[in-house]
């Protein structure tokens, strides 16, 4: 195996980042569509997607989270050449991912209500967001299998499908949110519905594009990829060893930034919107700086699985470098020019004004948290995935803390309540780069 030089990290990353940039495409043409609404209608549709869109995001986490666990598995197996080994750890994944859906599904159902209703003060967000839930939550079926396909590629370090994956998803996202928003192409003006349904069937679309993909393109046999049968608990319980710290981690640091909008919504239906357009805004960020952190867990696990631990530290460095390469370009465009920005997302000049402070403020966090996510998906590239979870707990009750006081207690400016960003990046980093450095972590067996 050889070292992964920079021409190495690029190939497998850019094809990863493609493919997070296709798919947030997804949220931002959510949010550009629904603020041009207009008016108060445009706020509130605003508002309820951010809302309705974080508590999915929160409980896909739970899928995400297995499938990164999964990944990190399967990338183990391909290092050390085991390759019939990873279709095993597909299978097993996959089923558990379904019923895994299928509850989810099934809690929303019931109890999203409740815990909405007694979470959001303004009864007009409350009912569009409820309105955006009870279709959205469809697409857990379709989206929870569809990330297992996507860990898969990334743990064999053949990511080029993630690119062609996720331009259908978004394509036909685009479409039917066009569609199904304004009542184009002779569909329903639906509104805030429309976004959620155009958001999973494109889900949908992207399962069945990686399925028919696989089945055709990828010597799966060589995987032992496609031999469905019953739950085999001991396969199941590996996976799980590994999984269930990032099932949890995942879920509780979304469920956290879900607080957070809630704990904003309660300053307003403006700050909420002005939270929910910055926040489209850091997903551009964060998904670049994820895609190398992605990138990052799989090679560290590639290269222990081949037994080269010695090489992981300089290739981190690289990837590091690598991202700040497109992170930095990128954060001087939005700060010399942030309401060129924000007309992406709405074409209201007093939203856009009340938006630019956070921003600013938002952007400068990327600073820190860039390297802060590489580092931290480097200590769950070496399978120690109780010591990542361990970590994050610590940097997220430190975030939770200052969103407390900052939003709830003192009420502060949004500009003000986006600093929460660059304590969490710091706090994250240091602990992270400390562990990589201090602790034990090249003798572990997965």
């Amino acid at each position: 195996m050889t070292k992964y030089t920079y021409r190495h990290i690029w190939h497998v990353a850019f094809p990863i980042l493609l493919s997070l940039l296709m798919e947030h495409m997804i949220g931002l043409t959510d949010t550009a569509f629904l603020g041009r609404l207009g008016g108060h209608n445009g706020e509130v549709a605003l508002g309820a997607s951010a809302l309705g869109g974080v508590y999915y995001i929160a409980v896909f986490m739970l899928g995400f989270g297995f499938s990164v666990g999964a990944q990190i598995l399967m990338a183990r197996r391909n290092g050390e050449e085991r390759y019939r080994e990873i279709g095993p750890i597909f299978q097993q994944s996959a089923m558990f991912l379904l019923f895994l859906a299928a509850i989810v599904f099934a809690f929303s159902k019931l109890f999203a209500p409740q815990i909405l209703g007694k979470l959001i003060s303004s009864t007009e967000i409350y009912q569009a967001t409820l309105e955006y839930l009870n279709w959205r939550i469809y697409g857990f079926f379709f989206i929870f299998l569809a990330v297992i396909f996507r860990a898969f590629y990334v743990g064999i370090t053949k990511t080029r499908i993630l690119t062609l994956n996720s331009i259908v998803m978004v394509l036909s996202n685009v479409v039917l949110n066009y569609g199904l928003i304004f009542g184009k192409f002779g569909l329903p003006a639906l509104g805030v519905a429309g976004a959620a349904i155009a958001s999973s069937v494109a889900e949908l679309v992207s399962l069945a594009f990686f399925i028919i993909y696989t089945a055709r393109k990828i010597d799966w046999r060589k995987y032992d990829l496609f031999r469905f049968g019953r739950f085999d608990l001991k396969q199941l319980g590996h996976v799980l060893n590994l999984s269930s710290w990032t099932m949890v981690q995942q879920f509780v640091a979304v469920s956290t930034w879900f607080m957070f909008f809630i704990a904003v919504e309660h300053l307003g239906e403006r700050p909420l919107a002005v939270t929910n357009i910055v926040r489209s805004v850091s997903s551009l960020l964060f998904i670049i700086a994820s895609s190398f952190a992605t990138t990052s867990s799989s090679l560290v696990s590639n290269m222990m699985g081949a037994e080269q631990s010695r090489d992981v530290m300089s290739t981190v460095w690289r990837i590091i470098r690598m991202c700040y390469m497109i992170i930095i370009p990128l954060l001087a465009v939005i700060m010399l020019f942030p309401k060129l920005v924000l007309r992406i997302y709405t074409d209201n000049p007093a939203l856009i004004d009340a938006s630019v402070p956070a921003l600013l403020v938002m952007t400068s966090a990327y600073l820190i948290q860039t390297s802060a996510f590489i580092w931290f998906n480097t200590v769950s590239g070496t399978g120690n995935t109780r010591s990542a979870f361990a970590l994050e707990m610590v940097a997220i009750g430190t975030y939770a803390l200052y969103v407390y006081y900052v939003v709830i207690h003192l009420k502060a400016d949004v500009a003000w309540c986006w600093t929460t960003e660059h304590l969490y990046g710091i706090v994250m980093f240091t602990l992270a780069y400390l562990y990589m450095h201090k602790a034990d972590w090249r003798s572990k067996k997965i």
